[in-house]
């Protein structure tokens, strides 16, 4: 894939508009890359002047701060903002929500001021100036999907909107779990849940949310999140559902329904 890096826009004496910043999961989770590739074919689709850290992206140190490790989470954020900083980076775009809330709310405080975007954001501007044009509704028209709301997209940044504008963009037939933006409920990863073993409890917190989502009658699961992405998609595999029921990211309904077109 054409996916410039940072480093040799800069050597070259260019700028670029936005940072795409992949994030763990989207550079080394199997799954999540795939949301990476889907979201750079839309980038490079729509032609938006942007551009990758690559090896100079660390960790935004989100995981080990919820963890309790504040040292860590300090150490990989000042080397992050430093990195930033020399680029002179003003806006960045990220498809993960964990990466979205630590560096538009918590890199301020560490010297790192920025525009953070997340990736849903970016494709309803993008649909709404008419930039991004899909394909007759796209692939997805008329089919039910229900929509997940990612704790830190959601609840914690209030950004119910964006994400269902592109679902409408899609020509969707939206159905709402029952438990959905402010009173949504969390697939189970945040707060480093990801990361450790479950704690003594009834029912896994994903299970209960493939709960909801089945109920609905939707056969299409969207995502904003790689840790919700994987979460649900082992819900729907424990139910024994994973060949009716499919999890996707929202760029990835949208990269589906692109017209043919340079990418």
């Amino acid at each position: 894939m054409n996916v410039p890096l940072l480093a040799d826009v800069a050597a070259e004496g260019k700028s670029i508009d936005i940072l795409f910043w992949v994030g763990c999961a989207g550079s080394f989770d199997a799954r999540a890359q795939k949301v990476t590739k889907a979201f750079a074919r839309i980038l490079n689709h729509v032609g938006v002047n942007y551009a990758i850290l690559g090896e100079e992206e660390l960790c935004t140190g989100d995981p080990a701060r919820r963890a309790g490790n504040e040292f860590v989470f300090q150490m990989t954020a000042l080397q992050n903002v430093e990195t930033l900083n020399g680029y002179g980076v003003k806006k960045i775009v990220t498809a993960c929500p964990h990466c979205f809330n630590t560096l538009k709310n918590e890199y301020p405080a560490l010297g790192g001021s920025y525009e953070v975007i997340h990736h849903t954001q970016l494709l309803q501007e993008l649909i709404n100036t008419g930039k991004l044009k899909l394909k007759g509704g796209g692939t997805f028209k008329g089919k039910r999907i229900t929509y997940h709301d990612s704790c830190y997209l959601g609840r914690v940044n209030r950004i119910y909107e964006a994400p269902r504008k592109v679902l409408e963009a899609l020509d969707v037939e939206l159905v709402e779990m029952k438990r959905c933006k402010s009173k949504g409920l969390c697939c189970g990863a945040g707060g480093a849940q990801m990361f450790k073993e479950d704690e003594p409890g009834n029912k896994r917190i994903n299970a209960e949310r493939v709960d909801e989502a089945l109920n609905t009658g939707a056969k299409t699961i969207a995502a904003n999140c790689p840790f919700c992405l994987t979460m649900l998609t082992d819900g729907v595999t424990a139910k024994g559902k994973e060949d009716t029921v499919e999890v996707y990211d929202l760029s990835e309904l949208i990269a589906d329904s692109l017209p043919p077109g340079q990418e």
